[in-house]
Order: C-alpha cells, then structure tokens, then sequence
C-alpha cells in the first residue's frame, strides 16, 4: 500500500495532538492520555511496538515466546468523530511547473492520511468526505488502524471531477456530521461553495476548520515572458505576458485572500495556509500547536 505520509512528517506526528475549542463530557478529542487506551475496552488487535508507546501497552507474554515488541490496541466508541472533508474539483488537480507530479489534490491526500493517524493514536473516530460534482466519496467514521487502513484506500483510489457539488448534493454531509463533531475542509477556496459550506457548517455549530490549499504559483507567481493561463474548471483561457502581469495579480490575489479570510474569521473558523513547497504536517501544527510553525523558521 502507497504511503502517503513521508517518513519525516510521520516522525513529528507523534508530538502532535488533534485539540477541539471544547470538551465533550469526559471522552473525545483533546481528552486522549486517559481514554484512548486502557482496562475494558475490547481487544482489536496486535501491532509492532513505535518509539513513543507507552510501556504498559507491551505485551509481555507475547514478547516472551517471540522475543519482540508488541503493543495491544483496543477499540472504542468515541462520542466525537473527526470529519475530513475534501475537495474534489478540478482546481485542486494543480500543480506547479516545478513538480507537476504533486498536484494540492495530493497534499490533500496525504493532509487527510496524516489526520486520520492522528485521530487513530488518540482513539478517536474519523471518517472522509470527498465532495464533487461526480458526488460524494463517504468513509463513515470509525476508530483503530483497520480504519486507517480503509482511509488509506479511499485516499489512493480518489480522483478529481469538475465542479463542487450543488447544494442539493450535499444532503448526506448534513445527515452525517453529529454536533459535536470536528471538520477539517481541504480545498483551495476557489469555488463559493466550498467557502459557504464552512460558514453553514459553523453556523450549524460544528467546530470547522479550513486548510487552504495554494501552489507556490499562485503563492509567488514566478512567470516570466508569454504564458497561456487556463482555468481547469471553466477552460477558460488567457494569454499575457507574466512579468508584465506579476504585479497585478499579486495584488488582486492578495485582496481575494483578505477577503477569503476575513470571512472565515467572520464565521469562527480558524484556518490555515498550506503552499505545495511546504510539509503536510506545518498546516496542522499552525492549526493545533502554538509552537508548530516555529519548528520550520
């Protein structure tokens, strides 16, 4: 199976905690050291002990007869689920002239894998959505590494449509999502309703969070001499010459980000911003840890 998490993201994972705004009774997410493992849950399954397992976990006869680390993992209901929603449009197949084989689809990918090892190591549930106007993706939310493994599947198998989805197509989305529950968007906020489905989320009352997904183009717009600029979801196509051009989309981008923003903060969500140069873990660490973004400084 394609491992979408790079060895080094995969490291400072394990130094990293998902952590709601609130609290849920006294199980979910940014509750883990006490409920994520431990007494009377049900025995899932066996796997090889990592660095950072916390000793108990051992099991000691099974090390006794095979001379190696095992750790027991148990599996239990959360009363939170972690909603990884993605978007699958056309833009989000982008990528830059310097890497055209990673487009932000695929960091979105592996965003959505590194999320769900995370809820997985808090015992936490999550589940995926990938939305587009060829329909929605749906991995229903459940814990432990089998449903890592089914998140991974889902992942490697998605591709991108055209369009996001209607409004009208959004129906299981609402009858999914539960109150309490956490929602991660992935996307590149170029279509409306992906923005409006964060705002109705949040004003719905589900703690909703946006990764902003950007190219290092669109970041920096490194265009020199004639350039045939084409929008993947319309076709649309425009001829200029980049450095003439730099400037003034710089700007206009610029504003369209402010304003992006601006509503987001409107709505109590809090964002983040992923360009394609940068690891998968820095969106999340800037979203969950107050000392994350320093780390790469």
């Amino acid at each position: 199976m394609a491992d979408l998490i790079p060895a080094d993201v995969r490291s400072r994972l394990r130094s990293l905690r998902l952590v709601t705004r609130r609290a849920v009774g006294s199980h979910g997410l940014g509750l883990h050291q006490s409920h994520s493992r431990g007494a009377g849950l049900e025995f899932a399954q066996y796997r090889a002990y990592e660095r950072g397992d916390e000793l108990r976990q051992i099991d000691w006869k099974l090390y006794a007869r095979s001379d190696k680390f095992f750790v027991r993992e148990a599996e239990r209901e959360s009363p939170v689920a972690v909603w990884i929603i993605i978007d699958a449009s056309a833009s989000m197949a982008q990528a830059d002239a310097a890497r055209p084989d990673y487009s932000r689809f695929d960091a979105a990918r592996g965003m959505a894998a590194a999320i769900g090892h995370l809820a997985m190591q808090q015992g936490d549930r999550f589940g995926l959505m990938a939305l587009s106007d060829a329909g929605i993706t749906l991995l229903p939310p459940a814990s432990g590494a089998r449903q890592r493994d089914r998140l991974l599947l889902d992942l490697i198998a998605l591709r991108t449509a055209t369009r996001f989805p209607a409004e009208d197509q959004l129906g299981p989305l609402w009858e999914r999502i539960g109150a309490h529950d956490l929602v991660i968007l992935l996307s590149d906020c170029f279509d409306e309703g992906a923005v409006a489905l964060a705002e109705k989320l949040a004003a719905a009352g589900r703690e909703t969070l946006v990764i902003e997904m950007l190219t290092v183009a669109e970041r920096d717009f490194p265009f020199d001499g004639g350039y045939r600029f084409r929008d993947p979801e319309t076709g649309e196509e425009l001829l200029a010459d980049g450095a003439a051009v730099r400037a003034a989309f710089l700007a206009r981008f610029a504003a369209a980000r402010d304003a992006l923003h601006a509503r987001l903060d409107a709505a109590g969500i809090r964002h983040a911003t992923h360009g394609l140069d940068e690891p998968i873990d820095l969106p999340l660490r800037r979203l969950f840890s107050a000392h994350g973004a320093a780390e790469y400084s």
